[in-house]
This record gives structure tokens, C-alpha cells and sequence, in this order.
């Protein structure tokens, strides 16, 4: 099974988001009345951010669901887990009468592999079901950016389209007010509970789906935990009487321990990620601000970051990081599975992927995250993650019956865990796309060719992790998200949708690259001060000033709504 959560990716990038809005200048010729300031400003309806009693009036009604009990309650921002299937006998209903009319609709959407053929049995059965017919315009994940920035420059949009947060930037926000529709009228308030399982989405992820104003996304709710985990062998680690590192030093230690490339084996991949959890550093945009004495300071400005980068270069200068992460090439992940690598980072669900694989082979075959640390050891500073991060939009042009189907349709592929519906969209048909034998929910070949991220996008239920065929992976994400958990805080603005004005959007612009060069040795920490210097020259004490009217108005972190 996969976790309620996309594709794995090592996170967003700056230079993907700035690539998603190149095609979208001709939007700032459409001007409108502004409907939101930001900060009491001038700036466009898109920008800056709704909180207040407005807010609480667009936000949907709360309305948990009982229909299962999770076997690892969530707990410290973590998912919930679930270790063990139920035969299909035994599922419930999440949604007693269909919902949908029988319209037609196009979705656009980001997939990471290949696309299945139109009117697949997967396809059709989650269609009959719930009641629409849907035309998937499905594009490659990797790009997914450029083409959505030149979709929604066009006069042709389709009738759903799901924006992931990394291409929230340039005129994208400004397309989304534009574009698409306003769903208050159909989910805020009490109106929601026409659809039971969209009712039963956290409201925190539903307060990151106002965009100008307006209730406009159908959120994708996500743990706030982080979701970067850095991985180690633990069964070689135990064949050689090794434990995970608890410190930075001791880190460093260990792979000069491990380290032997004449042998085609180092000792870890690019841990810069790892880096940036471990030393403190903030998020990226728009939660990369701190109060000190008073005065915002910016990610690029701390200590911290500059501390973080010099530790990964550290690693990198001493020969431990296997040349491919160097070279940005292949998969670290997989090395590390045939075991040329020792530790590495990616998004938490690798360690399902990995195991998932490898024990077919090799039931011996042991991967976990270790826990973050402070660079001296102890608990380390973590930063929360936002309680939604992927939407999908409607058209404004869409017709009435339109909207309602495709809300018919999200509220079926919100179903929770435990649900008839729930077990369809995540493995298809019984006997066509999956077996169920002795507990154990496996797909067939069929299965993996059809039936993977598409529906989910539409909308999803709160985060569950759920691994039946191997309940110890279950519990092991779970339990580690729940470790971080206890150690992570909230930044500031934390949970709520803020957009920046167009004239910052290419501010940091350099930073990604410029990190990549100093880990690697390429470029020096001294020309990150140099550009956090030009980032404050560049615009980048405007936008302080922005951000901290924007604070004096709305609070630190966020309105208590959530």
C-alpha cells in the first residue's frame, strides 16, 4: 500500500518553483479590484493572507470520523498508522449514496511514472462508483511546473487542475484567484456536511486552502512532522555492531569509520537536508522568518544555515558522499539498498519503497530512520510542516453540476482507512488490481501498472500511514514521526496560506544553487553572506517590512481558528 501521500520527491526547488511561473506573465495585464490587501496594502488580490473572523466564516465545519481505530493513534503532528487489512467483507461505507450525476470532467494532474491508458478498469471502476466520468491529463511530475504554468496562462483550463505548494510562485497565485472557483458556497460552514468525508479533513489543512479571500482549494492533508528522514542500514549496522549517530561529531566519525571507496562503498549520500534539521535552520517560504529583539531574520541571515552548510561541505570535502549524490545522478536510495551506501536522505515513504523490495528477495533486510539530533547531541530544534501542502482547484467556468460532481467525487477519494471506498482507490479491484490472502493486501501486476497517485489528488483524508504487508515499516514511520514530533515547534505564520507580492518572488532565487556549489566545494560560505547582503539590497528589507506588518496584524503564528 502507499502512505497518504505523494510520490516520494527530496522536496521542493527553488528553481522549479521559478520555472512554473514563466508562463504566466500575460496575467499581470488582468487586472481586477482587489478583494484582499496584503497588510492593508495595495497589492493584489493574491497576495498576503486571510485571517481573522473572515476566515473562520469561509473554513468548513469540523466533523471527525469514527469509521476506523487507528492501531498508532497520531500523535505530535505524526500520521495515524494502521498495521493490519480487513477482508473486503468486513470494510464500512464511507459514502451510503452516490453522490455524483454522471457528469464529465478533465483533471490535470502531476504523475511520477506512466501514464495508464484512458478507460483502464481502475479508472472506470473508481468512476462508476463514484458516480462522474473523469478524463485524466495526467503530466510527468518532474515537469509538472512548466506545464501548469502554461495551462493556466491559456484560455483553455481544465475543470479540475491540482497545484502542488512548490509551484506556489510568480503568477500562479495570482491564476489561482483568477481562474478558479470559489468553494464557500458548497463547503463552508455547515454546508460541508452534504459531503461527510471532506467534513472529517482537519480544519488546519482546510485554512491553507483559502487562496484571495476565498475558499478555492480542495486540500491533500499532510502530517507536521518532517518528512525528510535520514536512512541507515540497520542490519549492517548491527553486523557490525554499529549504532545510528547522535551527534554531528559522531556522524562524522562514523562515516570515517565506514568509508572505503577503493572498496565502491562510501559512507553516505548528500546529508545536506539532514544538515538543515539538525543544526535548526528555518523553513523555506514564507515560513523562513524568526523573531530576534523585535526584528524578523531571514533563513539566509542565521547562523544557523551558515552552520548547516559548512557541516555538509565537511562531509563532502572529506571524500564520505558517493560521487553520484555529487553529480546529482541516479538513486542514492537504491545504492544504499544494494549496499554500496550506508545512510542517506529522502521523503519518509523510501523507507516503504525499499523494504517493500528488497525483502521480496531478502527477508533479512532492515532500513530505518534514525532520529535528528543537536549538533552537540540531545533534542534538536525542528521546524513544523504545513497541514496541506497540494490542492486541487475548479474551474470557474465550471457549471454547477460540475462542481458538485467533482466535490462527489473528492468526497469518495477522502474516504478514511477502513472504507470500501478507501480500499478501491488505493488498490483497485479485488481479483483485477489486488489479492487478499491470509491478511495480507498485494497487488498484481495489473495493480502496479494502473493503479497508483491519481484520485488522491483530489482530495484526501487526515494522514494515515497504513502498510498491512509489512506492520513493523508501519510502526517504525509512525513511531519516528512521533519522536520528531516532540521536538518540533512551530514557526512563524505557521499554517497559513501567505503570498508573497510578484516583486519578491525572485529573491532567493540563487540560493539553491548556491548551496549546492558550497557543500560541494565549488563556491565558498563567504559568497552566502555575500548574497544574503544582496538579498537584503535586492528587496530583501522591503519584503522584512512586508512580512512584519503582515506579523503586527495577524499574530505569530497564524489565527486561532486552526
Amino acid at each position: 500500500m502507499t502512505p497518504n501521500s505523494p510520490s516520494p520527491r527530496p522536496g521542493p526547488t527553488r528553481r522549479g518553483l521559478l520555472a512554473s511561473s514563466s508562463g504566466l506573465a500575460a496575467l499581470a495585464l488582468t487586472g481586477a479590484a482587489p478583494l484582499l490587501t496584503a497588510c492593508g496594502g495595495g497589492g493584489s488580490k493574491s497576495e498576503g493572507t486571510t485571517t481573522g473572523q473572515k476566515l473562520k466564516d469561509l473554513l468548513p465545519a469540523y466533523v471527525a470520523s469514527d469509521l476506523a481505530t487507528p492501531d498508532i493513534p497520531a500523535k505530535n503532528g505524526s500520521a495515524a498508522g494502521f498495521t493490519k487489512a480487513l477482508p473486503a467483507a468486513e470494510l464500512k461505507v464511507s459514502v451510503p449514496e452516490r453522490l455524483g450525476s454522471g457528469s464529465r470532467f478533465t483533471v490535470m494532474a502531476p504523475l511520477w511514472g506512466n501514464v495508464p491508458k484512458q478507460g483502464n478498469p481502475y479508472w472506470t471502476a473508481m468512476d462508476r462508483a463514484a458516480g462522474v466520468h473523469v478524463t485524466w491529463q495526467n503530466q510527468q511530475g518532474d515537469t509538472y511546473g512548466q506545464k501548469l504554468g502554461a495551462v493556466l496562462a491559456s484560455s483553455h483550463v481544465p475543470d479540475a487542475v491540482v497545484v502542488p505548494g512548490w509551484e506556489l510562485t510568480g503568477r500562479i497565485p495570482s491564476a489561482i484567484t483568477h481562474k478558479f472557483a470559489d468553494l464557500g458556497p458548497y463547503l463552508s460552514g455547515d454546508k460541508v456536511k452534504e459531503y461527510p468525508n471532506l467534513a472529517a479533513i482537519p480544519t488546519g489543512a482546510w485554512r491553507r486552502s483559502v487562496f484571495g479571500g476565498r475558499l478555492r482549494g480542495l486540500p491533500m492533508p499532510a502530517p507536521t512532522t518532517p518528512n525528510i528522514a535520514p536512512f541507515h542500514r540497520t542490519d549492517l549496522f548491527a553486523r557490525e555492531g554499529l549504532r545510528a549517530p547522535t551527534s554531528a561529531q559522531e556522524f562524522y566519525d562514523l562515516c570515517k569509520q565506514l568509508n572505503a571507496p577503493r572498496s565502491k562503498v562510501w559512507a553516505c549520500g548528500d546529508m545536506t537536508w539532514a544538515a538543515y534539521a539538525v543544526f535548526g535552520v528555518l523553513p523555506e517560504k514564507p515560513y523562513y522568518w524568526k523573531l530576534v529583539d523585535g526584528r524578523l531574520v531571514n533563513r539566509c541571515e542565521t547562523d544557523e544555515y551558515l552552520e548547516a552548510l559548512e557541516w555538509s561541505r565537511k562531509v563532502y570535502s572529506a571524500g564520505f558522499v558517493h560521487p553520484d549524490a555529487k553529480a546529482e545522478t541516479g538513486s542514492i536510495g537504491d545504492l544504499c539498498a544494494a549496499g554500496k551506501v550506508w545512510m542517506y536522505c529522502q521523503d519518509l515513504s523510501d523507507w516503504y519503497g525499499k523494504a517493500a523490495v528488497q525483502r521480496v528477495d531478502d527477508k533479512r533486510f532492515r532500513m530505518e530512520a534514525f532520529d535528528y539530533f543537536a549538533p552537540d547531541g540531545g533534542a534538536p530544534t525542528l521546524y513544523a510542516r504545513p497541514p496541506a501542502d497540494i490542492w486541487t482547484f475548479i474551474s470557474e467556468k465550471a457549471g454547477e453540476k460540475t462542481v458538485r460532481d467533482i466535490l462527489a467525487l473528492a468526497d469518495f477519494t477522502a474516504a478514511p482507512y477502513g472504507s470500501k471506498e478507501q480500499r478501491l482507490r488505493m488498490y483497485g479491484v479485488e481479483g483485477v488490481h489486488h489479492t487478499f490472502e491470509d491478511g495480507v493486501l498485494t497487488k498484481t501486476g495489473r495493480g502496479n501498472d494502473e493503479v497508483f497517485s491519481t484520485y488522491e489528488y483530489l482530495a484526501s483524508p487526515a494522514p494515515f500511514v497504513a502498510y498491512p504487508d509489512l506492520p513493523d515499516v508501519t510502526r517504525g514511520m509512525v513511531e519516528w514521526q512521533q519522536r520528531q514530533g516532540a521536538h518540533t515547534r512551530k514557526p512563524l505564520f505557521h499554517g497559513m496560506m501567505i503570498i508573497e507580492p510578484v516583486r519578491y518572488t525572485e529573491l532567493d532565487a540563487e540560493f539553491e544553487d548556491l548551496e549546492k556549489d558550497v557543500v560541494r566545494g565549488r563556491r565558498k560560505v563567504s559568497d552566502v553572506r555575500r548574497a544574503a547582503a544582496d538579498w537584503k539590497a535586492g528587496g530583501g528589507d522591503k519584503l522584512r517590512d512586508w512580512y512584519k506588518k503582515l506579523l503586527d496584524e495577524s499574530g505569530a503564528a497564524g489565527d486561532p481558528a486552526s
